[in-house]
């Protein structure tokens, strides 16, 4: 995962409503929820509950799959997994303090 992409993703929990949705979500596990039940287990309007799902699935941390007419939304574990890696990869290997920009 870039840098980008870890900012993209964490960015996309940095709001109480989408951070709700995610952990509802993660829940869930793999059968993931439909839509509506969604909307009704958070108490959210329609327009509210999809412009919050589509900002997790940019940020690749949900991703929607349709069934007939139902949508089904879910946690991607995979993308969750990789968020835990791009802050952990570097554990305990130590910091440099002569480069200026060593946290990068």
């Amino acid at each position: 995962m870039t840098e980008d992409q870890a900012a993209e993703a964490f960015a996309g929990l940095a709001n109480r409503t989408r951070l709700r949705l995610f952990r509802l979500l993660v829940r869930a596990g793999e059968p993931g929820l439909k839509v509506g039940e969604i909307q009704r287990l958070l108490d959210v309007p329609a327009s509210t509950l999809s412009h919050h799902l589509a900002a997790l699935t940019t940020a690749g941390l949900v991703v929607q799959e349709r069934h007939g007419r139902e949508v089904i939304s879910r946690a991607d574990f995979d993308g969750v997994r990789r968020m835990v890696g791009y802050l952990t990869d570097e554990c305990c290997k130590g910091v440099d303090l002569r480069r200026p920009n060593a946290a990068a």
